[in-house]
Order: C-alpha cells, then sequence, then structure tokens
C-alpha cells in the first residue's frame, strides 16, 4: 500500500480537484483499490463524493479511538473508490495531536488498512500544524498543487526548507503547478522556468465538477484537464514503484 499526500501551505490552489481526480485515477485507470481520506475540516471532497447527506461529526474520533477506523469507511459516488470524510469536528484535530502526542497516530492508523487498499489518497488541510505533521510522516509521496505565482512558489519553497530541517528522511516531493493559463505572462515565465513540473491547466470542465460532483473522468474523460490528471497519476505511479 501507498500514501499519497494532496499538501499545500496555502489553501485555494487545488488540492480537492488535484485528490478527487487522483483517486478517480487511482481506481479505474490503475484500479487500485483506493481510500480517499478527507482531513480537510471543509470537507470539500467528502461534498463532491459522499454517499451520506448528514454528517456524523465523528472525522476526529479515529484519531482518539472512540470510534474505529472501519467504521467511518463509506463507498463514495464513485464506483471502486471508498471515502473517509471529513466534517466540522476536525477544526480541533491540531489540538488532539498536541494532547495524545503521538507522532504517528495517521501512520498507524493508514497501517491498518494495509490488506484492505492499495492506495491511500490524503485531502490535506493547508498549512504548517500538527496535523500537517503527521501528514508529512505518513506518506510516501507529497503531491503540491502550485498557482504559478510568486507567493504561491515561495509557499512551496517554505514546504522544502521545512523538511530540510526537519532532518532525516522524508517523503519526496512532487511540485505540480496549478491553475495554469498560459495566456498570462508571469504564468508562462513561471513554466519556463521549472519545465520538468507537470501543469493542470485552469478549465470550465474543472469548475464544472462542482455542479456535477463527480470526478473529471466521470464526465469529461476526453477534455485537457483530463488527460492532463491521467498524465499526472501515470507519474505518480511511477514514483511510487521507483521508490
Amino acid at each position: 500500500m501507498a500514501t499519497i499526500a494532496v499538501y499545500s501551505l496555502k489553501g485555494g490552489v487545488g488540492k480537492t480537484t488535484f485528490s478527487v481526480n487522483l483517486a478517480w485515477a487511482s481506481a479505474h485507470m490503475s484500479r487500485r483499490r483506493t481510500l480517499l481520506w478527507d482531513l480537510d475540516p471543509q470537507a470539500a471532497s467528502s461534498w463532491l463524493l459522499s454517499t451520506q447527506t448528514t454528517s456524523r461529526d465523528a472525522a476526529q474520533a479515529i484519531f482518539s479511538k472512540d470510534v474505529g477506523i472501519r467504521k467511518l469507511i463509506q463507498p463514495s459516488t464513485v464506483a471502486g473508490l471508498d471515502l473517509i470524510a471529513a466534517d466540522t469536528s476536525l477544526r480541533s484535530l491540531d489540538h488532539l495531536f498536541r494532547e495524545l502526542d503521538k507522532k504517528k497516530r495517521l501512520a498507524r492508523l493508514i497501517g491498518e488498512l494495509a490488506s484492505d487498499y492499495d492506495r491511500v489518497i490524503l485531502d490535506c488541510p493547508p498549512g504548517l500544524t500538527e496535523t500537517s505533521e503527521q501528514v508529512l510522516r505518513a506518506a510516501d509521496l507529497i503531491v503540491i498543487p502550485v498557482i504559478p505565482s510568486p507567493l504561491a512558489q515561495r509557499a512551496m519553497g517554505e514546504v522544502a526548507r521545512y523538511l530540510v530541517q526537519r532532518g532525516g528522511t522524508h517523503a519526496p516531493i512532487l511540485p505540480v503547478y496549478s491553475m495554469v493559463d498560459r495566456r498570462r505572462s508571469l504564468h508562462r515565465k513561471a513554466l519556463e522556468d521549472h519545465p520538468g513540473w507537470p501543469a493542470i491547466p485552469m478549465a470550465s470542465a474543472i469548475e464544472q465538477m462542482s455542479v456535477r460532483r463527480k470526478p473529471l473522468g466521470a464526465f469529461a474523460p476526453t477534455s485537457p484537464p483530463a488527460r492532463d490528471f491521467a498524465a499526472l497519476w501515470t507519474l505518480v505511479e511511477r514514483q511510487i514503484e521507483g521508490k
């Protein structure tokens, strides 16, 4: 089993879009037994894919072990993809992690599912927090969406520096340009500066995800962003297998 974290220091960079489409690609392109775990209290991935209409407000209870992890796993609206939904209880998750003082609680919980899943995708909240510490310890690969702007690229650099400062080993980082508009000179310059980074375009099809509440592959499989996410997933799988 491999764990892929979709993480960024900044919000609003497309983490949910990445998480949902990579999870779809894992389940449908690679035929992997896939779990999408939504750790963001905004619960955007959960809203897009959950089959349940009401929240149980129990997402945090997994970590305190008041609720068994398997009890909160539900089938998503995508065949072959399961979901652990987020809810507002996750707003105090950082405080709980500080109280528990268990640096690898998330990693151990994921380990309990090793016989059930091939890929776990984590939709992470933004920021350098206690939760992000748990994520960085649990992940086998960290996918970081980066908007082609100086502030977003600086945030990516801060994450890289933070990992170096922590010392020891850490999961590989895969930066990916997000919301790319090639008509803008700033975006074109960023792509020229990092030609090896994958890029996902700004596209109306991506905006339609929130209307249709589906991944791109489910309603626009031949669209340019869907093809770009498929190529990104192929790269993710290559990196995991190489690791």
